[in-house]
């Protein structure tokens, strides 16, 4: 009677599939890695966006701040008493009840 060793009777069985718990954790660590590098970029990504948006609001406001000015004070200047008159009468109107005098033979200058 022969017999088989031990050591061989084993070897011939199927390999038993077993978990490789340390390369579980690897792989899961290194998709926990990458998720957090995404959400960072992105998140730098957002705000670079937002600081350049706020500079061209900020620009777009110093615009209109000074077209705000210019507007004042064509609007002071146009309210003022005198200066309906005297756009009129240089487009050659006058009062009602005024007399118009119209002077020829000036030289040329």
């Amino acid at each position: 009677m022969s017999t088989i060793p031990v050591s061989r009777a084993r070897s011939k069985a199927p390999p038993v599939a077993r978990v490789q718990w340390d390369r579980l954790g690897r792989l899961a660590m290194l998709c926990v890695l990458i998720a957090l590098a995404y959400l960072y970029v992105s998140a730098g990504l957002h705000m670079l966006s937002t600081w350049r948006q706020s500079n061209h609001d900020s620009a777009s406001v110093a615009s209109m701040e000074r077209e705000h000015r210019l507007l004042v004070h064509q609007h002071e200047a146009l309210s003022a008493p005198g200066t309906l008159e005297a756009e009129a009468r240089q487009l050659g109107m006058m009062r009602k009840g005024e007399q118009p005098y119209v002077i020829s033979g000036l030289p040329d200058n």
